[in-house]
């Protein structure tokens, strides 16, 4: 078995150590004795969705998500098409912000990829502090940390957890993140999948299972290191 894994824009979307993320995925997959490439994307490259199983899309500036703004409208159709195939995704911070119909700034409107319902609005002051979720996706928390100006409204998308600390989505709502089909966005960074093993197994086993079959199952882990940082993360901050 192979997975592919796509990381685009990695020369302006990384802001917050998405490459750990893909390292992560890269050796969840080579410890299990599964085959993993990762293909970096530049803003001048063309793009096969047909030939990635997961698609990373990071973190980067207003500044940075402008200057892939007319980028993204080129690549939005085939982008769009490959997500409602199932196709794998992890989008992370600014990426996330991307995910949707458009992310309005003080210095303008961000024109989204519109792979999910929902839109982004920069408000007054940014929320900047460890986070904390409770997903039912998992049986572990979800822990990371969070830095963003924007305020996102996932519409009637299912979100990816509850916030137990931290601000989430937008501050008032409780929630953080969005889930559509096996596209995942969220604010955590940090890097995110090293200290939630469980969200790159998940990311995989779902890019696994689309290409060769709901039959497969992951090989278990032991994952102590990580459960023990997640563990810290979780029991500092929620009480």
């Amino acid at each position: 078995m192979k997975v592919t894994i796509g990381h685009l824009y990695p020369d302006l979307l990384n802001l917050y150590g998405d490459r750990g993320n893909i390292q992560c995925l890269m050796k969840r997959c080579q410890w299990r004795g599964i085959e993993a490439e990762t293909i970096a994307y530049e803003i001048d490259d063309k793009i096969d969705f047909s030939g990635l199983d997961i698609v990373l899309l990071g973190g980067g500036s207003d500044r940075e998500q402008m200057l892939v703004c007319e980028k993204l409208k080129e690549i939005q159709k085939d982008f769009k098409a490959y997500v409602e195939d199932n196709g794998v995704v992890i989008a992370i911070c600014g990426g996330y912000q991307l995910l949707g119909n458009y992310y309005k700034t003080d210095q303008g409107t961000i024109q989204g990829l519109e792979l999910v319902d929902m839109y982004t609005e920069q408000e007054e002051g940014r929320l900047i502090s460890n986070i904390v979720l409770k997903s039912d996706l998992f049986d572990m928390p979800v822990v990371g940390f969070e830095n963003h100006g924007g305020r996102t409204y996932i519409n009637n998308n299912k979100p990816l957890g509850k916030v137990l600390y931290g601000a989430g989505n937008d501050g008032k709502s409780g929630y953080e993140g969005v889930t559509y089909k096996n596209v995942i966005g969220t604010y955590l960074h940090g890097p995110l999948l090293p200290k939630n093993p469980q969200l790159a197994d998940l990311l995989i086993l779902r890019a696994l299972r689309r290409k060769y079959g709901e039959q497969v199952e992951l090989e278990p882990l032991e994952d102590k290191e990580e459960k023990e940082a997640n563990s810290y993360i979780c029991n500092r901050f929620v009480k």
